[in-house]
């Protein structure tokens, strides 16, 4: 395919402006998705502090609260059941701290609990949460656990001490965490509405908070970010989630519970501002391109003409009128006059040559069929194209004998008679040509070996019943040869032909041998 000048300056062109172009918008894509992901990085990790900070007092201040209560109570342990009412009902009220406050004694029974129409009173306190407040004695934020209304709670409580120091009991706040709870006033909404949410786990990575009720008591401890809050850590990461989605997350730990806050963000939401800026920014270079293409056009055009017109004149040289062609183009640059003065002064010496090209012939003076040169052009040319062909390698039995009897005259008419023979037998694709002295070689493009040899023995049985110059019917010997089968390398091939044509040379002569087909 003929690619001009003008095009190719123009594609270099436009292939410049475009890969600057994309390199820019490229650049500034990433740069903005990166600048995007920091900054939501940063804004999450600060949000997660704060809001780590916030439940940690939080937290500080409920036990400080159940602190004064357990004090408030401990007169009363051993059967003011009044006092005790008094009290869990002036918590539960006071505050939203708790959906529900009690006051447990040593062994597990509820002395008193608010509010009253859960009827826990005098009822064991079995599960984990208060078994694990009841054995370790201090204060303490449970694990979540199933309370014995069955409801998924966590457990604030503080012990209660007489002044004697005897373990009496503790007092305990519960916090619901599928239900309505100080959990949702903390932590709240997210600030974005966007698949952005905040969420708690404990030590465990058991999910203590969500937004989304279902997910809560899931573990999710596989989740790097939860690992990390597990070990104490804060900070934000990019991370994809025990879901599979691609987040941006901030996350910081509550000591007082060994709790951690994760605020996080869909990265896709973060970054969906990078693709409109590059929206805009391809709208914004859109008309000073097309612009520039169009004058780069138009310029490209007054350069080129003179070159275009001067290659085609160039190239269609043989015009006799070529010279005053060239004289009426307008070079108007250095360049292209100095290509056409070149063309005028070379136009005549170009003409000579071409003249001396054509006396030397490509076919053999004699026969008129191919010369060796040919000869080899067309069998390198097959080979390159990979083209299968196979080849036919003859000669004349006792040519020596005719030159001897009759003379080298009669000889050459042979020679062109048997050139003539062949013509008019192989196939009108078939390539004819005079290898050497009585020689000959035939190109069969496309044929097997089997076809080959019946070409060859169709030539050798006719030659041997028609009457030559001489008289007398001549007879041939052939060696049959297949590419690529027999060899790669024409030479190769033709050697390998040779040898078969000596082997029939051997057998008798007036015979044909072909090659096994394979090498």
């Amino acid at each position: 395919m003929k690619v001009s000048f003008k095009h190719l300056i123009l594609f270099v062109t436009l292939a410049s402006v475009l890969f600057t172009l994309s390199v820019s918008l490229y650049s500034g894509y990433l740069l903005e998705r990166e600048t995007l992901v920091k900054n939501a990085l940063e804004t999450n990790r600060v949000y997660a502090e704060k809001l780590a900070r916030t439940t940690e007092d939080y937290l500080k201040s409920t036990l400080q609260v159940l602190q004064n209560s357990a004090q408030t109570v401990a007169p009363s342990m051993k059967g003011n059941e009044e006092a005790l009412l008094n009290e869990v009902n002036r918590l539960k009220s006071q505050s939203d701290m708790f959906n529900s406050v009690a006051v447990v004694d040593q062994t597990g029974k509820i002395l008193a609990v608010s509010p009253e129409h859960l009827k826990l009173k005098d009822k064991l306190f079995s599960a984990s949460g208060a078994v694990q407040a009841l054995k370790e004695k201090k204060p303490l934020i449970s694990k979540p656990f199933i309370s014995i209304t069955g409801r998924l709670i966590i457990m604030i409580s503080y012990p209660i001490f007489s002044e004697s120091e005897e373990y009496l009991g503790f007092v305990g706040g519960t916090i619901y965490l599928k239900e309505r709870s100080i959990l949702n006033q903390l932590l709240g909404e997210h600030f974005y509405h966007d698949g952005s949410y905040v969420y708690v786990v404990d030590g465990d990575g058991r999910v203590i908070y969500h937004q989304s009720p279902d997910r809560i008591n899931d573990m999710v401890s596989k989740n790097p970010v939860v690992q990390k809050l597990m070990n104490g850590q804060s900070g934000a990461q990019r991370v994809t989630n025990t879901q599979g989605k691609d987040m941006i997350a901030g996350y910081a730990a509550i000591p007082v519970a060994e709790w951690g806050v994760v605020s996080q963000r869909p990265s896709s939401a973060v970054l969906s501002p990078s693709n409109k800026m590059i929206q805009r920014m391809l709208l914004t270079s859109l008309p000073p391109i097309l612009i520039s293409l169009v004058i780069i056009w138009w310029i490209l055009i007054k350069i080129t003409r003179p070159l275009q017109q001067l290659a085609y004149l160039a190239e269609n040289c043989s015009d006799s009128r070529q010279p005053q062609d060239i004289k009426k183009i307008h070079a108007w640059y250095y360049e292209a006059i100095q290509l056409k003065k070149a063309l005028l002064s070379g136009f005549h010496v170009l003409h000579e040559r071409v003249s001396d090209f054509q006396q030397q012939s490509s076919t053999d003076p004699l026969t008129g069929l191919y010369n060796r040169r040919a000869m080899n052009e067309h069998l390198v040319q097959l080979a390159a194209n990979k083209t299968p062909f196979s080849i036919i390698l003859l000669d004349i039995d006792h040519f020596k004998v005719v030159n001897d009897v009759y003379g080298h005259m009669v000889g050459d008419e042979a020679l062109v008679f048997l050139a003539d023979f062949i013509k008019r037998t192989v196939r009108e694709e078939d390539i004819c040509c005079r290898y050497g002295g009585e020689e000959f070689l035939i190109i069969l493009p496309n044929a097997d070996l089997k076809l080959a040899k019946h070409i060859a023995e169709k030539l050798r049985s006719s030659l041997a019943e028609t009457n030559s110059p001489t008289g007398k019917p001549l007879t041939l010997s052939a060696g049959v040869a297949l590419f690529p089968d027999d060899a790669v390398v024409p030479n190769e091939l033709i050697h390998l032909a040779d040898q078969c044509l000596y082997e029939a040379k051997q057998a008798g002569r007036n015979k044909v041998i072909a090659s096994h087909g394979k090498r």
